[in-house]
């Protein structure tokens, strides 16, 4: 028997698995020692977004000219004395809705036995009447009952053997023993209040020493943008984390204070813990919420409060998260819906509910360090709300896949602010770019070019009934609000006129009048195919060719009947030699036709040689420029619209 011949691993192979390993240790230990350290861990992250919310009024009393240890002290005693007031106030209510709960037991019974008669009785609607009047039972029970003695009831009763009364004695307990019980369950949290306290102070007062020790982290051979870079991202988070907190109690007012008109107990208690759990996105506000609205049905003989509840929390939250929010400090915390709800899991199975809390300051903490310090970019790929991918990736890759409905989908919300030929330009020109760089390096193949080709065909075709015009609506979309981002306001472009028949020339007024032909490749056939779209839109008929259209062989069999301008398409590179051969056919096969070479390509050092050497009637560098050329040479006018193409064709 021939054993199987196993191939040794290459050096990168075991390299990249022994860094996969290394990385797996590292995170297991680092999650590790967060967790066993959470009594050191929690007040120091309580400390540092302490320090960021109250960073902005420590500088403005250092404007006033306050000493920065005096500003700092004073900032921070009177933000943890408001701290303690709140904590005071929580305690308070809690311990009267804690008195007040037995009052509530024969509302809920009641409730209970009035929708199990409208459901014509439910076995578990029973179940939990009988829990609810035995625990009434037990509540109404006296404090303390005697126990029966069995000296009087047992066998000694019968003897007649009169019982001795015995009892115990507990010693007085001393002065010591008394305040040790007393101090005792206070001493954990003064001892993490302590802690958070001095770490905020000294956080604030050594500032720019830790910045200066992070910047050296991060890599101290670029100062100026490393320097830059940190001190944005620290003005950021905490104008970010102070807009919040002012946020969130306005928020936790407006609760409140609805909670107490509606009549819910405990009102203050609901409008702190809404303010506090506002901090995470999301399901913070149903948690917030589910509290009141349990009371309201314990508490109304009725329903009305209940509604009343549950139209408080859908009025206010709506109106804070989608009016308010967005005009104080932008629309979201920079966070992906998957990283929110990832980060609360992770920070709450850590640290428990403080860590639900803490969860979303800490991740957008993380994600602003990700943006700015280049080795930890992972972490703005991993939990940013910014597309993983550029918008001309997406299309590449959507067009890779064969599924141009998805890309189509990103282009309709890309054109209600922008025109269809900024997004051709911007979009998939430059995704057909990174195709041509990988056919250049042979990455990519004949068969994969055709289905890039079929896929352009589809998209296009979905894309028919689209207006070459001025953008319409808003979008809201992250991936596509950042390939808008990149593209200049249509306003600033002027806009390109849809011609009407008796506009246009006679010579233009065929079906096929604008002839686009791929120059080598089918990615070229592809902006082909986008190009003869977008002179539709303007009312010029037009038609597609291949690439193989050039060929010597096809050439003398190409149909030109009503052919009035020909429009060569690049999206890669090419030789003068290419360009001049090409023209020079067409020029035999069409003499009475315009000629234009369309070079999409990107940073095109030898553009002046190219447009010398084709010896071309027209050029330009982008569709739109393209469209504008040949809508005015439609419309009979010689001369070109395009400020740059006029100076090109002058030129040549």
């Amino acid at each position: 028997m021939i054993s199987p011949v196993i191939k040794p691993q290459s050096t990168d192979d075991v390299s990249a698995i022994v860094v996969t390993v290394g990385v797996a240790i590292l995170s297991i230990i680092i999650i590790a020692a967060l967790y066993l350290g959470r009594e050191i861990f929690v007040p120091v992250a309580l400390a540092i977004l302490l320090s960021f919310v109250l960073a902005a009024p420590v500088r403005l009393l250092q404007r006033l000219h306050v000493p920065r240890a005096a500003a700092v002290v004073a900032v921070v005693l009177f933000a943890f004395a408001v701290i303690f007031a709140l904590g005071s106030v929580i305690a308070t209510q809690l311990n009267g809705l804690a008195g007040d709960l037995p009052k509530y037991q024969t509302t809920i019974l009641s409730k209970i036995q009035s929708v199990r008669g409208v459901a014509g009785g439910s076995s578990t609607l029973e179940r939990a009447a009988e829990m609810l009047q035995d625990l009434g039972k037990e509540l109404d029970k006296p404090k303390s009952v005697a126990p029966a003695n069995p000296l009087t009831s047992g066998p000694a009763a019968k003897t007649g053997v009169k019982p001795v009364p015995v009892e115990v004695l507990q010693p007085d307990p001393g002065a010591l023993e008394s305040l040790r019980s007393l101090i005792a369950p206070l001493v954990s949290p003064l001892a993490t209040t302590g802690i958070i306290v001095i770490f905020v102070i000294f956080i604030l007062i050594q500032r720019e020493d830790l910045r200066n020790r992070l910047i050296r982290l991060a890599g101290s051979h670029d100062l100026q943008r490393t320097t830059a870079a940190l001190d944005d991202a620290a003005a950021r988070l905490s104008r970010l984390f102070l807009n919040q907190l002012m946020l969130n109690t306005g928020f936790g007012v407006l609760i409140g204070s609805g909670l107490w008109l509606i009549g819910i107990p405990s009102a203050a208690l609901w409008g702190i813990l809404a303010a506090v759990l506002r901090f995470v996105p999301y399901i913070g506000a149903i948690i917030a919420a589910a509290f009141p609205l349990v009371l309201a049905v314990a508490v109304d003989p009725g329903w009305w409060m209940l509604a009343w509840t549950a139209a408080l929390f859908f009025v206010i939250e709506p109106l804070v998260g989608h009016v308010v929010e967005p005009l104080l400090y932008g629309r979201t915390t920079g966070l992906s819906p998957v990283a929110v709800v990832v980060s609360a899991t992770f920070w709450t199975a850590l640290w428990g509910p403080i860590g639900l809390v803490l969860a979303t300051p800490l991740t957008v903490c993380l994600v602003v360090l990700g943006r700015h310090v280049e080795r930890l970019s992972f972490l703005d790929v991993m939990f940013g709300d910014r597309p993983a991918l550029a918008p001309p990736e997406i299309f590449y890759q959507r067009m890779l896949a064969g599924d141009p409905t998805e890309a189509a989908e990103k282009a309709e919300q890309f054109l209600k602010e922008r025109s269809l030929s900024a997004y051709y330009d911007e979009v998939a020109i430059k995704g057909m770019q990174l195709a041509q760089s990988d056919f250049d390096r042979a990455a990519l193949d004949q068969t994969r070019l055709a289905r890039i080709r079929d896929t352009v065909i589809e998209f296009v075709d979905d894309l028919s009934d689209q207006d070459d015009g001025p953008p319409v609506g808003q979008v809201a979309d992250a991936e596509v609000v950042d390939a808008i981002e990149t593209v200049a306001p249509s306003s600033d472009q002027p806009d390109i006129p849809v011609l009407d028949p008796e506009a246009v020339a006679d010579r233009f007024r065929g079906e096929h009048a604008v002839l686009c032909i791929g120059g080598r490749t089918m990615l070229d056939e592809a902006a082909a195919i986008m190009l003869a779209q977008l002179c539709r839109a303007h009312g010029v008929g037009s038609r597609v060719e291949g690439p193989e259209a050039l060929s010597t062989a096809n050439i003398f069999r190409l149909e030109t009947a009503g052919v009035a301008l020909v429009c060569l398409n690049y999206i890669g590179i090419t030789s003068p030699a290419h360009l001049r051969y090409a023209v020079r056919r067409l020029r035999r096969k069409l003499p009475g036709a315009a000629i234009m070479i369309g070079c999409w390509a990107e940073g095109v050092a030898n553009i002046d040689e190219l447009r010398e050497t084709a010896k071309a009637d027209l050029f330009a560098t982008s569709l739109r420029e393209a469209t504008q050329i040949i809508v005015s040479t439609a419309q009979g006018d010689d001369r070109i619209v395009s400020p740059e193409a006029s100076v090109r064709q002058a030129s040549a």
